[in-house]
């Protein structure tokens, strides 16, 4: 008898099908099933005595008549190998982010999301110099009141401007262009350091303090990518029309200027200066005014958030992170769960901000930055799929 057909006891004699038969059953590839899991629209079960998963008929039929009366394409149907999170643990193309902060540069953990492939010793990201003359004229040009995301985004659109080999699409073009790009957002925020790490020209635009070794690249790998993201869709549905990366990290730039999305390292970062002040009065004001505390709780991860937890790790030892640290105590130990269960990388960044006195929007900037290797990831798995698979009824482009 088939997978199909059997009968598993204790599960309230549900029929289960295989991996394989949920695929064929939803038209769709092996890998997008588990695509499903992560969202939550399916329960992986055991397959006791055999090798593989099981899944409840019942979850793949509604899923299914869902499928069919939607009227639009589905982002469910997108499948990515570049990032996953499985038992509350982010992996970058198969390995845990947590093996991979002490041991290589964002550099290196750019090109594995990039190319599957780890170099020991990657190069430098630059600009062409008339690129970086252009950008860094139309950047100055903002008034004081531009954020560091505003000089970003202006950024990216000068240099694509400049940039006569942006429409090409190869991998390898591809590849050139990020590291323009990449080279474009550090070096234009502030002082002017276009040789060195992402990290070093990074840091000097977010501080006037020295930042120890390692901190700040260790953040950037932590926020490289994390699944299908808000301004990670943007940018695929972008790349899907075949936009040249400059347009697909624009627009996943775009998308991340949002309250619900960029912007939740600032609001940490205040309720965090609140606190630092008067932890429970922070809180409290927090909760009569009705909404949960800023830099708790996650949509995905049900216990910890190992972003999170590797980043407060690092600044614990720190001394200068204690103020900061010490009011989050604070709060945790008087309130509990569920109001301080799962702190998250927003909370992780407002520490650091705290520690190192960085801008108030400093957290947004390492996000986009660091969100940008990302975005260049997703862009060349979009560009392998077919064009266009995002609109609505797939219907015939005029």
């Amino acid at each position: 008898m088939s997978a199909e057909g059997q009968v598993m006891k204790g599960e309230g004699d549900a029929r289960h099908l295989t991996t394989a038969e949920v695929a064929r059953r939803l038209d769709i590839k092996p890998e997008t099933v588990y695509a499903y899991v992560s969202r939550g629209l399916l329960t992986k079960l055991p397959a006791s005595g055999r090798r593989g998963s099981l899944f409840r008929e019942d979850e793949v039929a509604k899923l299914a008549r869902g499928r069919r009366h939607r009227e639009r394409s589905t982002m469910d149907d997108i499948a990515t190998t570049i990032s996953a999170i499985e038992d509350d643990q982010l992996y970058y193309r198969g390995r845990n982010v947590a093996d991979l902060l002490a041991t290589h540069p964002v550099e290196s953990v750019a090109g594995l999301l990039w190319t599957g492939e780890l170099d020991s010793a990657p190069a430098e990201f630059n600009a062409p110099a008339a690129i970086l003359r252009t950008t860094r004229a139309a950047v100055g040009a903002l008034g004081e009141s531009a954020r560091l995301t505003d000089r970003m985004r202006v950024a990216v659109t000068v240099a694509s401007a400049s940039d006569q080999l942006r429409f090409d699409l190869s991998p390898q073009g591809v590849l050139r262009t990020a590291r323009i790009i990449l080279a474009v957002e550090a070096d234009c925020l502030g002082p002017h350091h276009d040789s060195g790490t992402l990290a070093e020209r990074l840091g000097p635009a977010l501080t006037e303090h020295v930042l120890p070794a390692g901190l700040l690249d260790s953040t950037l790998t932590l926020l490289a990518d994390h699944g299908l993201a808000i301004s990670t869709m943007a940018a695929r549905v972008a790349a899907s029309a075949r936009v040249h990366p400059y347009g697909v990290v624009s627009a996943g730039l775009g998308a991340m200027d949002s309250q619900y999305h960029g912007a939740a390292s600032t609001v940490a970062y205040r309720f965090l200066a609140d606190a630092m002040a008067d932890p429970l009065g922070a809180a409290s004001e927090r909760l009569r005014l009705g909404g949960g505390l800023p830099g708790f709780g996650h949509l995905i991860y049900q216990t910890t958030d190992p972003r999170a937890e590797l980043l407060l790790t690092i600044l614990r030892s720190l001394p200068d992170a204690a103020p900061a640290l010490e009011a989050i105590d604070t709060i945790t130990d008087h309130l509990g769960a569920p109001h301080t269960a799962v702190p998250n990388i927003d909370l992780a960044l407002a520490v650091l901000m705290h520690t190192y006195r960085m801008r108030p929007d400093a957290g947004e900037a390492i996000f986009a930055l660091a969100r940008t290797i990302g975005w260049i990831a997703h862009t060349l798995e979009e560009y392998a799929e077919r064009p266009m698979r995002f609109r609505p009824n797939h219907a015939p482009v005029p």
